[in-house]
Formats: C-alpha cells, structure tokens, sequence
C-alpha cells in the first residue's frame, strides 16, 4: 500500500518552524511536499497556502497535510472550506490524536505563537502515528458533513 504523503504549507508566521518541521519528516523518512510559502515574505497572506494545501489533500485522497500560522486558526478556517477537508487545530498531543481517532482529520492546523518546536514534533507524530478508530458512530458523524457538503 502506497505511503501517505504530507502537504504542508505556512505563511511568514509560520516559515520558521515548517522548515524545522520539514527536517524532522525527512528524518523520520517522510515523503513531504512543501507549497509555500517557499521564501520568508512577511506581508503574505495564509489562505493562499491553507488552499494549496487543502486542493492537494482532497486530489490525492491518500495524502494528508500541515499548516502552519500565527493561531493555527486562520489556516483551519480557509482549508475547511474545501470540500472534503476536515482540518483540526491541535494545541496538545491529546487534540491532535483525537482529530484522527474520532474525526478522520486529513489536515493538521498548528500555531507558531507560543508552541516550542519540540512540543509541535509531539503533536505532528502523534497526529501522523493516529489511526481513525472507524467506530460507526464515528463514520456516521463523517458521512453526514459529507453529505451537507454535497448539497452545498
């Protein structure tokens, strides 16, 4: 079975730790691929890359992305406007493994504010190394955001 891949993108808030974070996947042997911001830019703007990223995700159904802001916040609300994106800011370990279990989350929203690089390698492998738990319940709660997005 083909290995998932990781889009992972950021704005100028973000930028410094996606390049730290980009050497911890190629350390853990982690496909990546990184669309943007490819230079530090400090007037950009974080929908361009949360899209990029988001659009990825939902072509390679396999895939899964990082985004990177200022709150993480920003970066969510623009990736969850694409269809079949379910995208989950994660402050801890315990969000970001219950954004997979319980949620099935394909993007991963991290702020650079004030979360030390090691406290974001945590939450990235646990969010990497958590199985969705397919409880039905679970799968039912998915089908039905997936069945109002197909409306909409």
């Amino acid at each position: 079975m083909k290995e998932a891949k990781i889009i992972i993108g950021s704005d100028h808030a973000g930028f410094s730790a996606k390049e730290k974070l980009k050497r911890y996947l190629n350390m853990k042997g982690i496909e990546y691929e990184d669309v943007g911001a490819l230079v530090f830019k400090k007037d950009d703007d974080y929908p361009k890359y949360a899209f990029a990223v988001a659009e990825k995700v939902v072509k390679d159904k396999i895939s899964r992305g990082i985004l990177i802001c200022h709150t993480g916040t920003g970066m969510a609300i623009a990736a969850n406007k694409v269809k079949g994106i379910r995208a989950a800011e994660a402050f801890d370990v315990y969000s970001a493994k219950m954004s997979r279990k319980d949620n099935d989350s394909n993007i991963l929203s991290l702020h650079a504010y004030n979360l030390s690089y090691m406290e974001m390698e945590k939450i990235v492998s646990a969010w990497l190394n958590t199985p969705f738990s397919g409880k039905r319940r679970h799968e039912r709660r998915i089908r039905q955001i997936q069945r109002y997005e197909s409306i909409k």
